[in-house]
């Protein structure tokens, strides 16, 4: 086999192989070079086993994985995929061969195996097959489920759409299509970025993967082959979003333990055996850890269990029933045995917008919505996965598994937007739209509406003017707060000037602005003053479920991401809220930040390893919030930093594929301190992006590789 490696500028791979195995040995072999130790950490995770290197902090997490089935999944999905689609199953094989090939040498660049004393292991077939489920596997949000449980206990059943908007956890996007009766070409061009924790190394890898039947350029999922989510073939492009559907389900089960094993209580009152073994969960510097693994007809059991959640079963046992109570988790791949991969070579192959619809027919999950255009004018805007189709309860909390109607009757039919674009424009921005009847919790109409207003203030567009609605600082969702604030009187004069000065704002979180500091710091005091209120004393402290569940369960970010429901509601359970803001203007009065936006929402991006504090990077300060088009988002009430952000950004030009353009946080090497580990990094803080090279005459190749294989 022949395999070609190119570098750009950026140290960006391009791959030039025989055919698409042999390409995607080398895709497994440059990302084993490029992101080794991001490798072995992702695998780690798909099986549990981190918390043996990277100590106690890990060991929830890795046991949520164990629990949930996480690699028996992604192995049961990978044998499935040979019996349906062996060429997909082999092209798998090839990358993971890569990786292996690849990883011992990767793992010498890396300096975050000898500070954590791992040792690259070997890649299976499934791994990447688990590094795509561990990845997504919480991205609908059910643990939200469990808020909403909470909070209809406590405080009504009206509480789920007070604070049914995007919270702890979700991940979201920016994106636009702009057809070709509204760009200077004629042809259409796509823009946006994805919304994610932001990691370092970054969870997207910019690469280009070209073999006879196809030359695609796009970001990549370092573990999995292809290129899933952003992609353009030449003739053809697409992108995505999270659709906010709702496609997984928890049950509460009722466990008791028997002579035999356990057993679990059906809808048809009867008990029925459920499957169970221990496993040994690894954690450095701490005494490993015997878990029991228990799977009823409905799904893994991911908390609790026959001894209930706590302790011994005497105070669980139910009236009438009988057992302790558990949580089961239900979710599509673990009762199809299917994750999609069936999408990913024809994506690659996909040559017009029919085609990228074809080949989303065999997406899984996690549920997007995708805009697609190719060179011919044809346009698609359309939710691609699977959501199964089930009661209404089923979506908004944890159901009763001992009661009859909350089984899954297949899955819904896929909505279409019709037409795809209006007056040559569609915007998908994780706001209710072609995915609204699938999802429960959306996000706020503030980034859609501000993306749509800017595109619609230019009759006709060009690749060079997409950045500046990337970068885009206008907080629509600030005019609540402002509001209420307009409408105090008998103000102190210190709390009144402060009013006037954020009346007078611009409603922009530049990163020079210091009303900007200003604003979130009456927000953030505002959220504190209402999470106090006795009302919500009952949701302070969450149930004891685990660890990697909680942050859906904390009550600061609820109020915090729904602040404008609450403050408009008619009513808010007797709550004064003018008292709450007028405490917390007085508050911020006495004491006004000083400083600019940027010193206090700083980038906090996640590292498996966390760098040494005195000898790593001094992250920069951002520009954005939560609801703005540059979508930083701190937590309100809790944190001014912003761990989620844009983890890419990129624009897609139909009319030339070499004016499009990409950049990434950090850089395309995932090793500390190489020469493209960071170097996109101030064109990713400029709202700069990196132009897409597609003249190989432009690249540097790397040796070139044959064999007879």
């Amino acid at each position: 086999m022949t395999i070609e490696i190119y570098r750009d500028a950026w140290g960006i791979p391009h791959l030039r192989a025989s055919g698409i195995r042999e390409l995607a040995h080398a895709q497994g072999r440059v990302t084993a070079h490029d992101r080794a130790w991001q490798l072995e950490v992702e695998r780690h995770r798909a099986q549990g086993t981190s918390a043996a290197f990277l100590g106690a902090g890990a060991l929830s997490w890795d046991v949520f994985a164990r629990r949930a089935r996480l690699d028996d999944t992604a192995r049961r999905c990978f044998a499935a995929l040979e019996r349906r689609d062996p060429e997909t199953a082999a092209w798998v094989r090839a990358y993971v061969d890569g990786v292996n090939e690849g990883l011992a040498a990767g793992a010498r660049r890396a300096p975050e195996f000898a500070r954590s004393g791992l040792t690259a292991g070997r890649w299976q077939p499934w791994t990447p097959l688990g590094v795509w489920l561990g990845t997504h596997i919480l991205f609908a949000g059910f643990p939200a489920k469990l808020w909403r449980e909470q909070a209809i206990r406590h405080l009504g059943p009206e509480s789920v759409g007070l604070f049914a908007t995007d919270g702890p956890g979700t991940a979201g996007s920016n994106g636009w299509l702009v057809t070709g009766e509204r760009t200077a070409t004629g042809h259409a061009l796509i823009a946006g970025d994805p919304h994610r924790f932001i990691e370092d190394p970054g969870v997207y890898q910019q690469i280009r993967l070209s073999c006879p039947e196809f030359d695609v350029v796009g970001l990549a999922v370092p573990g999995v082959p292809g290129i899933a989510h952003f992609g353009h073939t030449g003739t053809a492009a697409w992108a995505i979003t999270n659709a906010m559907a709702d496609y997984q389900d928890l049950y509460r089960e009722r466990l008791r333990r028997t002579g035999a094993g356990i057993e679990a209580l059906g809808p048809d009152g009867t008990w029925h055996r459920a499957t169970r073994h221990t496993e040994t969960v690894e954690t450095a510097g701490e005494p490993p850890l015997e878990i029991e693994l228990i799977e009823t007809e409905r799904g893994p059991v991911i908390a609790g269990g026959p001894e209930g959640p706590e302790g011994p079963a005497a105070d669980a046992v139910q009236p009438g029933g009988g057992g302790a109570e558990a949580l089961a988790l239900r979710y599509p791949p673990r009762v199809t045995e299917d994750l999609g991969f069936s999408a990913l070579l024809p994506l690659l192959r996909s040559r017009t917008v029919a085609d990228i619809d074809r080949a989303l027919d065999a997406w899984t999950e996690p549920v997007n919505v995708v805009q697609a255009a190719d060179t011919a004018g044809g346009t698609l805007h359309r939710v691609a996965g699977k959501v199964p189709v089930r009661a209404d309860a089923n979506r908004l909390r944890p159901v009763p598994a001992w009661e009859p109607g909350h089984d899954w009757h297949g899955t819904h039919e896929t909505p279409y937007a019709d037409p795809a674009a209006e007056d040559g424009i569609a915007v998908m921005a994780n706001a209710r739209g072609p995915a609204t009847p699938l999802g429960v919790e959306f996000a706020p109409p503030h980034r859609a509406a501000r993306i749509r207003a800017l595109l619609d203030a230019r009759r006709t567009w060009t690749a060079d003017g997409m950045p500046a609605i990337h970068t885009d600082t206008h907080l629509g969702s600030a005019a609540a707060l402002l509001d209420r604030l307009a409408a105090l009187t008998d103000l102190a004069p210190a709390a009144a000037a402060l009013r006037d000065r954020l009346l007078a704002w611009d409603r922009r979180m530049e990163a020079d602005s210091t009303d900007a500091t200003v604003y979130a710091a009456v927000r953030g005091a505002v959220v504190r003053h209402l999470a106090a209120h006795p009302v919500f004393a009952p949701l302070t402290t969450p149930p004891a479920y685990p660890d990697v569940l909680l942050p859906w369960l904390a009550l600061a970010p609820r109020i915090g991401f729904a602040l404008e429901h609450l403050l408009r509601a008619e009513d808010l359970y007797g709550i004064d809220r003018a008292a709450a803001v007028r405490a917390a203007l007085e508050e911020v009065a006495a004491a006004p930040p000083t400083g600019p936006w940027s010193a206090a929402h700083r980038l906090a991006p996640w590292q498996a390893l966390p760098a040494d504090p005195h000898t790593g990077p001094d992250e920069p300060g951002l520009a954005g919030d939560h609801d703005c088009v540059l979508c930083t988002s701190a937590v309100p009430g809790l944190t001014d930093r912003a761990a989620r952000g844009p983890a890419a950004r990129y624009v897609w030009d139909l009319a030339d594929r070499a004016g499009s353009r990409w950049v990434v946080p950090f850089g395309a090497d995932g090793v500390p301190g190489a020469a493209h580990h960071r170097d996109q990094l101030p064109l990713w803080l400029s709202g700069e992006l990196a132009p897409v090279i597609t003249d190989w005459s432009l690249l540097t190749p790397e040796p070139t590789e044959e064999s007879d294989d």
